[in-house]
């Protein structure tokens, strides 16, 4: 029995199967990068990365025995407006990381109350909308990367998303679990236009696109499949998905979090998971730069001939001799939330050589990690005693090393750099009888190694860097999302 996973990410979209046994088999993957037409601008071809779905999954399917059910994970808060008659997009999908919509937010929070963030949903189906043309408005469909693979894989059947990338786009209630009539109206799109909110894990439809038409049977974001797929599924288990960015999620049970907005140590609730028999919520806190800082290493400094480099270099000097790097190439994110803060490298002496620049950086990323473990546990309550991570720089020991020394917990790293693909996994192998319970799938879940604390970073001297690094642009520094 096996799941076959469909996963698009920001740069790149891969089918594999999942088996009963939590394995991942006949991975396939296709580049699928954004273009930026302008710097701030972030846009995609929604028809390009269907195709390139479609052919993945369909070679995947081809090499398996059995294809019991599909779960789909996909990037959050893209957004796609497409014609439910011809299945076409009617413009470019907007990804996650465009801004041209900065200056809706401050409107929508100065005029409204709205608090809107440029990387939801919410102003870019508005921004869409206004700016494209329409003959008929009665066929405009608009969704997320998963309503928009679920539409093409069912050939314009479905038109779903669950709760996890629901309560991502801004048009969200987590009072009703709905969207929102009100903000819907003030963003000037029809609630007819959105696709129906279903559980995360269950049975939603065929994919009649693909031979067998498999059953859909879930969606969810990337961030809460990492979660799932990491077997943090009960209050406090804690993963951190170390990519070009870093994003801590923290399960935190079925209680329903008080308010949706960003928590006083810079933390945002989300949903986790959900499925017929009810909510699961977390918390997510951001890194706004993590393996970036190691691309400009490589790609614009010249330090390091490739990524993996960096593990080699900093591994030659015990410790970065008073050198201190701040990862705020973008800003800082959870838990100062500071836009206008920048890069920082401080304490370099005449002494200091590339490696110990180097090993900085990649002890920088790892108190980053440390900060979001800290507000995690400040505005959840949840007693994190391991901590889980994926992503690319969970295959560098020396930056694994140095978070389990800057947060002093034992570090479990994930047996496939891309957990995203196992939490769909299992959260659609529970809903077609793969396994009995989603506790059961997880069990299949094991570290591919554990890394616990040699030493201690410290994190009086980071907190220092920190502030030096703050409010460099202050007209950044004031916005606030």
């Amino acid at each position: 029995m096996s799941v076959l996973v469909i996963d698009v990410g920001t740069t790149g979209l891969r089918a594999a199967l999942v088996t009963r046994e939590g394995t991942v088999e006949h991975l396939r993957y296709e580049k699928c990068a954004p273009t930026s037409p302008f710097p701030g601008l972030v846009e995609f071809d929604a028809r390009a990365m269907a195709d390139a779905v479609l052919r993945v999954a369909a070679e995947v399917v081809s090499l398996a025995d059995r294809i019991d059910g599909i779960g789909i994970t996909t990037q959050r808060a893209s957004t796609v407006m497409w014609d439910s008659q011809t299945l076409q997009p009617l413009a470019p999908g907007l990804g996650w990381q465009d801004l041209r919509t900065v200056g809706d937010c401050i409107v929508s929070r100065a005029e409204h109350g709205l608090v809107l963030a440029p990387n939801q949903t919410a102003t870019k189906a508005k921004w869409l909308l206004a700016n494209t043309p329409i003959a008929d408005r009665s066929s405009v469909r608009i969704g997320t990367i998963d309503s928009w693979i679920a539409a093409v894989l069912s050939e314009g059947s479905l038109h779903v998303t669950d709760h996890s990338n629901a309560a991502v786009t801004g048009l969200f209630s987590l009072d009703t679990m709905n969207w929102s009539p009100r903000i819907c109206e003030l963003m000037g799109v029809d609630v007819a236009m959105l696709p129906s909110i279903v559980p995360s894990s269950g049975v939603v439809g065929n994919a009649t696109a693909l031979v067998g038409a498999p059953p859909i049977a879930c969606l969810i974001g990337d961030q809460q499949s990492s979660l799932v797929g990491q077997g943090c599924v009960t209050p406090g288990q804690t993963k951190i998905t170390f990519g070009t960015g870093g994003m801590l999620d923290v399960a935190t049970g079925h209680d329903a979090p008080r308010s949706p907005q960003r928590s006083s140590g810079g933390t945002f609730p989300i949903v986790a998971h959900s499925s017929q028999s009810g909510i699961s919520y977390g918390a997510e806190a951001i890194m706004l730069s993590a393996g970036s800082n190691v691309e400009w290493l490589c790609d614009d400094l010249g330090l390091i001939d490739s990524p993996s480099d960096s593990d080699t270099l900093a591994a030659t000097v015990p410790t970065t001799d008073g050198v201190v790097y701040v990862p705020a190439l973008l800003g800082l994110g959870t838990p100062q939330w500071d836009y206008g803060a920048r890069g920082t490298l401080l304490g370099i002496t005449r002494g200091t050589t590339r490696a110990h620049i180097v090993r900085a950086v990649l002890e920088g990323i790892a108190h980053r990690g440390a900060d979001l473990v800290d507000a995690a546990k400040a505005d959840t309550g949840c007693e994190i005693t391991t901590l889980r991570i994926d992503g690319g720089m969970s295959r560098n020991a020396t930056f694994v090393q140095a978070l389990a020394n800057a947060t002093g917990l034992p570090v479990e790293v994930s047996p496939v750099t891309e957990a995203t693909t196992l939490g769909a996994g299992f959260l659609a192998g529970v809903a077609v009888g793969t396994w009995n319970s989603l506790g059961e799938a997880v069990r299949t879940w094991a570290p591919r190694q554990t890394v616990t604390p040699t030493d201690h970073l410290d994190r009086e001297t980071w907190r220092e860097a920190v502030s030096r690094a703050a409010g460099w642009i202050p007209e950044l520094s004031g916005l606030d999302f």
